[in-house]
């Protein structure tokens, strides 16, 4: 193939196809319809890459720009990428806040939170920020920026970062950054936050006899597993789990092995007349002949009940308080309706002594004061000896 001349270019009014070698070709359509391609192979594929109207660039033009992009594609490069991504607009950080906000806002159901992510970033982020394009903003901005707030106002840094997060990741998608957002390297660059006590919702103490005797609707055996709970004041798990070999009713003591307990410390519990009644209720219940089996079994032979059996039936009776909770409604009582000590009261729970020099001189468990505490429990939660509410008017008052 002869190569082209600056002639001949002007005189290729003809439609057609006119090589010049090495793939650059000049693409006429009509006499004033005239461009420049090259034809180049990439990855297996064919791809004609346009060099402009021929009415614009020259021949020679022509020519030096088909070499520039051979050279880009020998390094690995993708000229045409490159020559569209340098035609996008990037916005700034607000401004691709404020796209992110605008189009994401109609998915949400809560008009609180719709307005409280726009007004978090703009408190906390635009600042230092704003007014930089996504595509530079990297790590370092995005730590220094909640390094600020991370351990001072732990909750809202959390919800910052997960928002700015959102931002990158709507850019990259939109074609305004390389990559997403690296929050996983940023979070491991900022420091350990404080753990925050939650508080799980409990019964006030008074309405615990009214709640067990009237339950919710539910199946026996959980309804079972519920009150066991609140008499021996142990938590979900702990009960749900609970096998045979632990329990010995000659002694009245039911033991908890350390791998099941939070706090990783063995754990005997005295059981009551009435958590025993449970027990041997509950061994007329079993299906399973397994003599390592399950105390509550669910529905499945020899498989434990599942937290959410034990969780349900509040839910579906509207009831606004967790089965945890009982945990503190014990506490409450104690503090307010006896004079149990704090240490028999914390054993009772099986908290941990924060106070290491306690800690060191406690060298019992204190069982049997443990023992006639429960027992007082129990005969309370049986008693009625609080203000008695039926189930519909205590999930009235809770409403």
């Amino acid at each position: 193939m002869s190569k082209l001349t600056a002639l001949r270019v002007k005189n290729a009014t003809t439609p057609g196809k006119y090589g010049d070698g090495d793939g650059l070709w000049l693409v006429v359509t009509s006499e004033t319809a005239r461009k420049w391609i090259l034809r180049v192979q990439k990855a297996g594929r064919r791809r004609d890459i346009g060099l402009g109207s021929a009415a614009d660039v020259g021949l020679l033009e022509a020519r030096t720009a088909a070499e520039d992009m051979r050279r880009a594609l020998r390094r690995g490069a993708d000229p045409v990428a490159e020559r569209k991504k340098a035609k996008v607009i990037v916005p700034t950080f607000r401004d691709a806040a404020i796209a992110v906000h605008k189009e994401h806002k109609p998915g949400w159901r809560n008009s609180k939170h719709a307005a409280q992510w726009l007004s978090s970033l703009e408190a906390y982020a635009f600042p230092t920020l704003g007014d930089n394009p996504v595509n530079e903003i990297d790590s370092p901005m995005v730590r220094d920026t909640l390094a600020s707030i991370w351990l001072t106002i732990p909750e809202t840094a959390r919800r910052v970062r997960q928002r700015i997060g959102t931002v990158l990741d709507y850019s990259h998608a939109k074609g305004w950054r390389d990559a997403e957002a690296p929050m996983r390297t940023i979070t491991r660059g900022l420091p350990k936050q404080p753990k925050e006590k939650a508080h799980h919702p409990s019964l006030p103490w008074q309405e615990v006899p009214a709640f067990v005797a009237d339950m919710p609707r539910m199946a026996e055996t959980i309804r079972l597993a519920l009150e066991f709970i609140i008499l021996t004041i142990t938590r979900s798990g702990e009960t749900r789990l609970a096998r045979w070999p632990e329990v010995d009713l000659m002694a009245k003591v039911w033991v908890i092995p350390a791998t099941r307990m939070k706090a990783k410390r063995e754990h005997r519990v005295p059981l009551v007349p009435r958590a025993i009644e449970i027990l041997k209720r509950m061994a007329e219940l079993r299906t399973s002949d397994d003599p390592e089996g399950y105390v509550f079994e669910g529905r499945k032979r020899g498989r434990p009940l599942s937290d959410m059996a034990l969780t349900m039936p509040l839910r579906r009776a509207s009831l606004p308080f967790t089965v945890h909770g009982f945990r503190s409604s014990f506490r409450d009582w104690c503090s307010e309706a006896t004079n149990t000590p704090r240490e028999i009261a914390e054993a009772c729970l099986a908290h941990v002594v924060s106070n290491k020099v306690e800690a060191a001189y406690s060298r019992t468990d204190h069982l049997e004061k443990r023992r006639a505490v429960m027992s007082q429990w129990a005969t309370f939660v049986a008693g009625g000896n609080g203000k008695v509410l039926t189930m519909s008017r205590m999930a009235g008052k809770h409403a």
